[in-house]
């Protein structure tokens, strides 16, 4: 009877904790977002920060360094995304108004071959779509990632503090457990410094080409607003799934009204649609498959998780943030089975004693 109710009082404290940690999460999401940022950049630029230190650069000029570096990127990117949002929406209500003439001659040639009655409508773009609801829609998934700008000064903050951090706290470890403990802990530090890091580099990386690749086709097909969507391509990449195929849909639907025939658009898509291919599924998973080896399943709900909780920036940062949790929870015989069941694959091993399931970090 004991051990029943210490059962029960385990599951419900678990429960809460998980409720008020949600709570916490969803509530101070001004704290704790521009931490996360922080975090991931603090992974990017230690590898710099580090190099800078070993050339005898004394740490507090190359902490200068490093934060003049992530304001200049900062700057740069701010002025390119915000520029990108009013070319569009001062261009948006020309389109939606040849958007609706595509409608109507459309409807009048179904109406013709009497496809749909006289006088009734297949679709009343109005009713559906406008200046305001595309608009509103570019400027939410951009200009979420560009909103963490208004937080710059508190990540800078977080980044000075966390690039000294790394620096030591090796050592404080080695100081405050014994040999063993302290290993396994410097172990996991290091497994999510490194794997986290390979994974955002790499993951850039292919996404710039992405957005190169793609920009180039716009530039041939001399698609309109082809810089917004190459860069709408960049940074919806960094979703899962989803991501590529808003990033393919948009270029198609503005094509659809550019163009004064229909095999063009269907030709991009199409061109789209392979790059896409190419890059999501042959190129990432050379760079980085082995390294990420996170679950589908486990991937779509992180992405409804944090999309809900963040939002747009939620979506992005959906990826590493499990990715952290997977390597951290494979670190400890305890948690181990946790972690087995995030991963994607499962390699099995035998051996003259028992079989083992070993699985990929």
């Amino acid at each position: 009877m004991e051990y029943r109710n210490n059962k029960f009082l385990n599951i419900a404290a678990s429960l809460f904790l998980v409720g008020f940690s949600f709570y916490l999460l969803k509530e101070l999401q001004a704290i704790f977002l521009p931490f996360f940022m922080a975090v991931i950049i603090s992974f990017l630029f230690e590898p710099f920060y580090e190099w800078m230190k070993g050339k005898k650069v004394p740490g507090p000029a190359a902490l200068v360094i490093v934060l003049l570096s992530i304001l200049v990127i900062a700057n740069i990117s701010s002025v390119f995304i915000f520029t990108s949002i009013s070319s569009f929406n001062a261009e948006l209500p020309k389109y939606m108004q040849k958007g609706e003439e595509l409608v109507n001659s459309t409807e009048q040639l179904l109406h013709s071959y009497r496809l749909i009655p006289e006088g009734e409508r297949a679709i009343d773009i109005k009713k559906y779509l406008n200046a305001e609801t595309l608009g509103g829609i570019l400027t939410t998934l951009i200009s979420g990632v560009a909103g963490l700008f208004t937080n710059f000064l508190l990540i800078l903050i977080y980044v000075l503090f966390l690039l000294t951090e790394f620096g030591s706290i090796r050592k404080r470890i080695g100081k405050a457990f014994d040999s063993s403990k302290a290993k396994n802990i410097n172990d996991t530090l290091s497994a999510i410094l490194a794997d986290v890091r390979k994974y955002l580099i790499g993951k850039t990386l292919i996404n710039f080409s992405h957005g190169v690749a793609t920009l180039i086709i716009f530039w041939i097909f001399g698609l309109d607003f082809a810089l917004v969507w190459a860069l709408m391509t960049f940074l919806l990449a960094y979703i899962p799934n989803i991501g590529a195929f808003i990033a393919t849909l948009l270029p198609f639907l503005t094509s659809l009204i550019q163009y004064d025939n229909i095999f063009t658009p269907i030709l991009l898509v199409i061109i789209l649609a392979v790059v896409g291919f190419v890059f999501g599924n042959v190129i990432e998973p050379k760079v980085m498959g082995e390294k990420l080896n996170l679950s589908p399943i486990l991937l779509i709900f992180s992405l409804i998780f944090w999309g809900y909780l963040w939002g747009v920036v939620g979506m992005i940062l959906s990826v590493p943030v499990m990715s952290m949790i997977k390597i951290v929870l494979s670190k400890f015989e305890s948690t181990k089975p946790i972690a087995i069941m995030m991963s994607n694959v499962v390699e099995e091993r035998k051996n003259p004693n028992q079989t083992e399931m070993e699985f990929k970090e």
